[in-house]
Order: C-alpha cells, then structure tokens, then sequence
C-alpha cells in the first residue's frame, strides 16, 4: 500500500540528505516537493496546506538548523505530523454496558460494506466475541444472499428476512440477538451509487430505532478525494464514531487516509488489507506513518506472525531440524503457515528493507502455490526421503504438478541446501525459521 507515495517521499528526502548544509532556503524547496508529491496523491488541498504549514514552523527552528543529521530530523517531524494528522493513537471499539452491542455499518455501494461487515465479526470472534450479521440491506441485489455465504465461512450467524422492510429487520435482530447468546449485533445496511435523500432517510431511522453503540462509516480508498467528500456527507447525517478503509492492498495513492481523520475529525478504526475474510487490521496511525514514509511495520508482521503461531508445533519442528529429521512434510505444514498471513507483496511492505522494492517488481504469490503443488505430487516415502527422487520421478512430480521438472529440481536443490544449513547450526542456536529459503519464480 502506499508504494508510489512511499517512493515520491523518499526521493525528496534522499536529495534533502545529499544537502551539505540544511537552510531555510532547501527545506522549503523540500517542502514544495513534499506538497505536490501530496496533492498528487489526492490528500485534501486544505488538509495539504496545514500539514505543510505545521512541518515548517517546526523545521526552520535552530534544533533543526543546528542539527548534526538536519535531513533525518526533518524525516522525524514529517513522521510526527503526519501520525498527528492520522490520529495519534489508534481508536477501539466502543462496546455497550449492557450487551448486545450494536455495530451499525454505512457506506455507498461498491465500497466493500458488506465483505467488511463479514470480516469485523471475523475479526471479533477471534477476540473471543459472539457476533451476528444482519442483512438489512435489501436493496442490492444478491446482498442477503452474499451476507449469508460469508456468514458461513466464519461460521457466524446471520439474520435474513427476506420481504420485510430494513427498518424492520434492524429493529427485530436485537431481541434475536439476546435469544441466540449473541453478544454483537453488526447490521449491514444499503449502500447506494451516490449519497440520496432516501439511502440517508433509511439509515437516520435504523439509527433512531436500534441506538448503535458504534456506526462505522466504509470508504473505498481507491476513490480518493471523493471518499472524503461522501464520508463528510454521512457524518452531517449519522454523526458517525469510525471511518473503515478498504482495498487498501490495491493502487491506491492514499489521499483518503490522509485526508478523512482531518475532514470529519473522526478516528480511522480498520483496513481492508486483501480479499481474504482475515484481511483486515486494527488501524495504528504510528505505523502507517512508517509505511508511508518507507521504514515498514514489523510491529504487525510479528503480530501477523504470532495469530498463526503455534508453539507446540514450533517446537517439534525444531527438534526435528536439532536431530535433522526435517522433511518436505514439515515444509509444507510451513509453507500452509505462511499462506495463512497474507500475500507475499503485503508481507514484504511491512519488512524494512524489502518494503524499498520497486512497485514493479515481481513478486509471485502463486510461487508457494506451485511449491506446494510439487510437495504434494511427491509420495509420502519421497518426502521423507527426498534423496530417493530420481530423474523418473521427477518427471511424474512435474506433470503431477503442473510444473517443469527444472522447478522440481530447483526446489529439491534448495531444500537440500536448507538441510545441510540447519545441519551446521544443530549443535548451537537456531536460525530463524527458513532464512535464506528462495522460492522458484
């Protein structure tokens, strides 16, 4: 996310750097580089100006004049400004005294509203929370009948009453709620093409009538400025607590994340990371302000990391790799690991160092997709024994996996070479996990 505003910035600051000597003169030609490469994002020209403003009055002081690294420093209050301008602290969710609480969600149709609704109780039924869905949208064609597809993959109820009216819907999930021992009630309300009286008149009503603890407002960020111009619409109307950003893994600029905390002064709450129902996480001003300005967020890859840790299993596999009983069938268990956080892109974004990789690079997600199809080609025997595997047996693993018998090769070879790397650090402390491993392209 990010990487052609990541790239813009870090241009301009690499030419600050280069400066022998920081003046008022070249930080505002730097901060003239950092406003177009803003507004070419699609941040809110107002919104532009502030920041800009605000950066300057801190950067032409003398601690910044005097500075012995001037250019780092000047990194360091764009990076305060910008988690200012976020939001400073990341926002909760507000849960009501008495359950259920009622989470109301808004937004125009397309901007993901009901996937979001899925992967919020997703979301918190792996906080230990009992959700339930609402299908109150009952004017999109197929909404109920997506709402209850995604329902059933998170394996949490939905309530839909096909014929009644939202209002309707709305008013009895609460009751049902409290008779299924269901402690979160998330009601997806219709979306339209564009804000209208009659979209915004239904949804004051389901708002009137069900008193949400939370209603949080879905912006597709690819839209950029005319996100921020809808959420401010909404908020006249609803008054809303969050704003939720979504298809954030997509070519988007960022001007709405820059811009929507500033313009209704309402914190960011989630991002929509993937389409995956797991591809959502807790907004952190703090560390999109690293990705933005290129450093990464290794504080969500190792909670990425830590929600599909499992350390019993962790622990064999070390045994294993101490006694170098290490084979493909424990690989593959990795690889599955691996799969579980995210696309491979999405990973590398929060690594620093890797995050600096050209937008235009490749990066094969479907590289574990192969590796694993030549694993599982493999016969039980073969990977316990992968020495085992000659030039016949390759040829039947590649046409097995639809691959060529030199990927085959190549994965054989590497994994060979993990084998004797981990034979070298048996007797003293382990390596991380699989360090060094390539995956074919």
């Amino acid at each position: 996310m990010f990487e052609d505003l990541s790239q813009k910035l870090e241009l301009v600051f690499k030419k600050l750097r280069g400066q022998g000597k920081i003046t008022e003169a070249n930080i505002a030609e730097s901060l003239r580089e950092v406003r177009r490469v803003l507004l070419d994002a699609d941040v809110n020209y107002k919104v532009v100006k502030q920041f800009i403003d605000d950066v300057q009055k801190r950067a032409v002081g003398q601690e910044v004049l005097q500075s012995i690294t001037p250019g780092q420093l000047i990194v360091k209050i764009i990076y305060d400004e910008l988690v200012k301008l976020m939001g400073t602290t990341h926002a909760e969710i507000m849960y009501a005294t008495m359950p259920p609480t009622v989470i109301m969600v808004a937004g125009l149709q397309g901007s993901g509203k009901t996937t979001f609704c899925a992967k919020l109780a997703n979301h918190l039924k792996s906080k230990g929370r009992y959700p339930i869905l609402v299908a109150a949208d009952v004017h999109r064609p197929a909404a109920i009948d997506q709402l209850e597809m995604l329902g059933k993959q998170i394996q949490v109820p939905v309530i839909a009453e096909r014929g009644r009216a939202a209002l309707q819907i709305a008013e009895g999930s609460i009751e049902q709620a409290r008779k299924a021992a269901r402690d979160v009630v998330i009601i997806d309300t219709a979306g339209r093409l564009h804000v209208d009286e009659e979209m915004m008149h239904e949804v004051e009503a389901i708002k009137s009538i069900v008193n949400p603890s939370e209603i949080l407002f879905v912006v597709d960020s690819m839209t950029g400025q005319d996100a921020v111009n809808t959420a401010k619409a909404f908020h006249d109307r609803l008054d809303f607590n969050g704003v939720v950003l979504t298809k954030l893994d997509g070519d988007t600029r960022g001007g709405a994340a820059l811009s929507i905390r500033a313009v209704v002064n309402k914190p960011i709450k989630f991002i929509g990371v993937g389409e995956k129902l797991d591809a959502l996480e807790i907004f952190h001003p703090d560390r999109m302000a690293t990705r933005i300005l290129g450093m990464g967020d290794i504080v969500t890859f190792v909670e990425k990391a830590q929600s599909q840790f499992d350390a019993q299993k962790a622990q064999k596999i070390e045994e294993k790799l101490r006694k170098s009983e290490f084979t493909f069938e424990d690989f593959l268990d990795q690889l599955r690991e691996i799969k579980k956080m995210g696309s491979i892109q999405q990973l590398m974004s929060m690594v620093p160092g890797l995050n600096k990789i050209p937008i235009n690079a490749s990066v094969d997600d479907k590289a574990l997709v192969r590796v694993e199809a030549i694993i599982q080609s493999m016969t039980a025997e073969e990977r316990r024994k992968p020495a085992i595997i000659n030039g016949m047996r390759r040829r039947r693993i590649a046409n097995g996996s639809g691959t060529s018998i030199q990927e085959v090769n190549k994965v054989l070879k590497q994994f060979g070479e993990m084998q004797k790397m981990m034979k070298t650090f048996s007797k003293g402390k382990m390596p991380k996990m699989f360090q060094g491993m390539r995956i074919p392209n």
